[in-house]
C-alpha cells in the first residue's frame, strides 16, 4: 500500500500536506525507514540544542519528539480503534495541552528516543498484522473521516513536517 492509493476523503484536509510529505514507499517501509532517519537525526542534534525555543511561547527540541511520540500514539490508537469497532468516532486531542503537560524538558535526550524507537515498533507491529480489508476501514476521529491507512501516512508526513521545521528554525 502505498500513499498514490489513498483518496482525499479519507483524512481531513488539514492532514494533505503531511500526506503529501509522507513519501511514495509503503507504508511499512516508510514506517521502518523513517524510524531510523528520525533516530539518527535527533542524535546528532548538538546537546545545547535540545531545549532551545527560537521563539518564545515556542516548543523546544525536546517538545517536539515528545509530540512526535504523542502523535504517533494518538493516531495508531485511532486506527486500532477503527480497525476494531464499528462506528468510530474519537475526539481529538490539544497538542499544546500535551506539550504543557509532557514536561519532555526535564527527560533526556536517550530516555526520549528509547520511548520512541518503542512507540515505532509497536506501529510497525500494529500496520504489519493488518490486512488490505483493515487497512480502508474508516472512522471518525476529531469529527473527520479518518482511514486506517491515512493515519499510518499521517505518522510518517507529520514526522517529516517537524524534521523540517527543526532544520529550518532550530539548527
Amino acid at each position: 500500500m502505498k500513499v498514490s492509493e489513498i483518496s482525499p476523503e479519507e483524512y481531513h484536509p488539514f492532514f494533505k500536506s503531511y500526506i503529501e510529505k509522507a513519501g511514495h514507499q509503503s507504508l511499512l517501509k516508510l514506517l521502518k525507514v523513517g524510524g531510523k532517519q528520525t533516530n539518527s537525526f535527533f542524535k546528532k542534534i548538538p546537546k545545547e540544542k535540545l531545549n532551545f525555543r527560537y521563539e518564545e511561547g515556542k516548543w523546544t527540541i525536546k517538545d517536539i519528539l515528545l509530540h512526535l511520540i504523542d502523535s504517533e500514539r494518538a493516531f495508531t490508537y485511532r486506527a486500532l480503534q477503527i480497525v476494531r469497532a464499528d462506528n468510530v468516532c474519537l475526539e481529538g486531542f490539544d497538542e499544546n495541552e500535551f506539550v504543557e503537560n509532557a514536561n519532555a524538558n526535564s527527560r533526556s535526550l536517550k530516555n526520549l528516543l528509547k520511548e520512541y524507537k518503542a512507540v515505532r515498533k509497536a506501529t510497525l507491529v500494529l500496520y504489519k498484522n493488518m490486512d488490505n480489508n483493515q487497512l480502508i476501514r474508516t472512522g471518525k476521529a476529531n469529527n473527520s473521516l479518518l482511514s486506517v491507512r491515512a493515519a499510518g501516512f499521517l505518522i510518517c508526513g507529520h514526522e517529516k513536517h517537524h524534521i523540517k521545521t527543526i532544520k529550518e528554525r532550530y539548527l
